[in-house]
């Protein structure tokens, strides 16, 4: 299975993907006891009418953590007899490692929520621009092991992200409204700015029909990585430490 095929797999899965989050659960309750519902549809509602639900947060980034954990869950029990998966670590990327026919793919998950104009209208672009990778550290120095990612960066056959875009609802317990997966190969969507002018963040395009279409500011990955890679990033003492130690670890193996 090559990297075409990975992503189209990957498509075909996410299409059944529905928005699963509905709200927190509050212990407690206003109803009699034993609750009896007919359908899943017939429980969220005696569960919010009987003063179960508080609304899930509406702040871009704790919301985005609750929707690439649902994803993630979904996707190993949709996938996990088919190819083998790794969940990855809190804060460490990826968040999903794919690995079929001895080769290995970094899924990771990456949640935006759509912009819109002063009147509630879709500008047709994300509300910030989604972060592909932390610039100075693991992307810069692919050969090595850094603590943030589980495996050498260039270990990985391709970086494949799926792209969660919503609505943000703030009448809905949920948050959440039209909510839109896709799938898409991360450089095929880079662009030539940063997401953050005090982290050194590289972004993505932020046109959302460009999203859909994997229509990037690349033509090729190679101009995409040789593009980024001589950016000049930010390397604090901190990093440069690490980076050394990291250096120092590599040589020793190597001798």
């Amino acid at each position: 299975m090559n990297t075409a095929e990975v992503i189209q797999l990957l498509r075909q899965t996410c299409a059944g993907y529905k928005f699963e989050p509905l709200a927190i659960y509050k212990a407690g309750g206003t109803h009699a006891w034993p609750l009896v519902a007919k359908n899943e549809a017939d429980l969220a509602d005696q569960l919010a009418g009987g003063d179960h639900f508080l609304p899930l947060p509406r702040e871009p980034a704790a919301l985005a953590n609750i929707v690439e954990v649902a994803v993630v869950d979904f996707l190993l029990d949709q996938l996990g007899n088919t190819v083998t998966l790794t969940r990855g670590r809190e804060r460490v990327y990826p968040d999903l490692e794919l690995e079929v026919g001895g080769k290995i793919y970094a899924v990771d998950v990456k949640v935006a929520r759509r912009k819109v104009n002063a009147k509630g209208q879709p500008t047709g672009k994300t509300d910030s621009r989604i972060t592909l990778y932390t610039g100075n550290t693991f992307f810069l120095y692919p050969q090595i092991k850094w603590p943030g990612i589980l495996r050498p960066f260039a270990d990985y056959a391709a970086h494949i992200d799926l792209v969660g875009l919503y609505t943000l609802d703030v009448g809905s317990a949920a948050r959440v409204r039209d909510f839109e997966l896709l799938v898409v190969e991360a450089w095929k969507i880079g662009s030539r700015s940063r997401s953050s002018t005090t982290r050194e963040y590289l972004g993505a395009i932020d046109d959302i029909a460009k999203l859909r279409n994997e229509d990037g500011e690349f033509g090729s990955a190679d101009e995409f990585y040789r593009y980024w890679r001589a950016h000049d990033w930010k390397i604090g003492k901190a990093v440069k430490k690490q980076l050394q130690k990291l250096l120092d670890l590599a040589a020793k193996s190597q001798s």
